[in-house]
């Protein structure tokens, strides 16, 4: 098999630079429509698929966007790594706006979406105790270092629902008793559905504001916002420009990302709904035969 580097870019992200023999296909997923179309090509000889997170435009809110077609797109395309970009608000002073974090863990507090492609009829378990790839990460980090970004490696995402930001109340729950480092609202439930789908997925996540807690900065600013963004979204085409060769060859995950439905079905081989089946054909073919 070889590597197929899948990017799903967040806001202010909507391109990869250098990209070769670029075109823009559809993927008909099971699941309705994912966000766009992907962008495909090649990169230093790699094959990368890049799917805009809210569309080209930004016609997507958190809420809305079609996480598990996005996961079941890449997949159907033969992608073995994702590389999830997103923007988010920082719980400490040391993580600055414009900064970079390399996700590694998630508290999930979504309850508008849905968050697995298992269900009745195919029910299904598993483990997100570490819901990143740390060897995905690892590679993220060396490439944010040698694009000159800022990165830190390591922290613990709050997702939430959206789209208004924290109220104050929110903002500081989060950091003093939750223990969080940064927020956003579009990490959950791709993470899980990367996982669900054996995908390697590191979460790269580009800090725009302190949030609502910081007692020097106010509130969240969309104006700030986007003009840090603007700033990030150049950073995260220069990390993403080296990801092929850092990469390398396509090998088993150490950490078995690749693996994770080896006995996660629970339902008996009988039992099993034929459309279910069908319907996951790219995302547990694998394991279902």
């Amino acid at each position: 098999m070889d590597r197929v580097i899948g990017v799903i870019g967040g806001s202010g992200v909507y391109e990869i630079d250098g990209l070769q023999s670029p075109d823009w296909v559809t993927v008909d997923s099971p699941f309705g429509a994912p966000s766009d179309a992907c962008l495909v090509g090649h990169l230093d000889g790699v094959k990368m698929a890049f799917l805009p997170r809210h569309g080209r435009g930004h016609v997507h809110s958190p809420s809305s966007v079609p996480y598990r077609a996005n996961i079941d797109a890449l997949k159907r395309l033969g992608v073995t790594d994702v590389i999830s970009v997103s923007a988010c608000g920082s719980f400490r002073d040391q993580m600055a706006p414009g900064d970079f974090v390399i996700v590694d863990q998630f508290i999930d507090r979504t309850f508008a979406r849905e968050k697995s492609f298992f269900g009745p009829g195919l029910v299904a378990h598993v483990s997100v105790a570490h819901p990143t790839c740390p060897r995905l990460g690892a590679v993220c980090a060396r490439a944010a270092r040698e694009a000159g970004i800022n990165v830190h490696e390591g922290g613990t995402y709050l997702a939430m629902e959206g789209p208004q930001f924290s109220s104050q109340a929110e903002s500081r729950l989060y950091r003093e008793v939750w223990g969080c480092d940064v927020i956003g609202m579009t990490n959950m439930p791709e993470a899980k559905l990367a996982r669900e789908a054996e995908l390697c997925y590191a979460s790269v996540a580009m800090i725009t504001d302190y949030d609502s807690w910081h007692p020097d900065h106010g509130t969240v600013d969309i104006t700030d916002i986007i003009t840090t963004l603007t700033g990030n979204a150049g950073k995260a085409r220069a990390l993403l420009g080296s990801l092929p060769s850092l990469l390398g060859p396509h090998t088993p995950c150490p950490h078995g990302c690749d693996h994770a439905l080896d006995h996660a079905i629970l339902t008996a081989p009988d039992k099993r709904d034929p459309d279910m089946v069908a319907k996951l054909s790219a995302i547990a073919g694998r394991v279902l035969g």
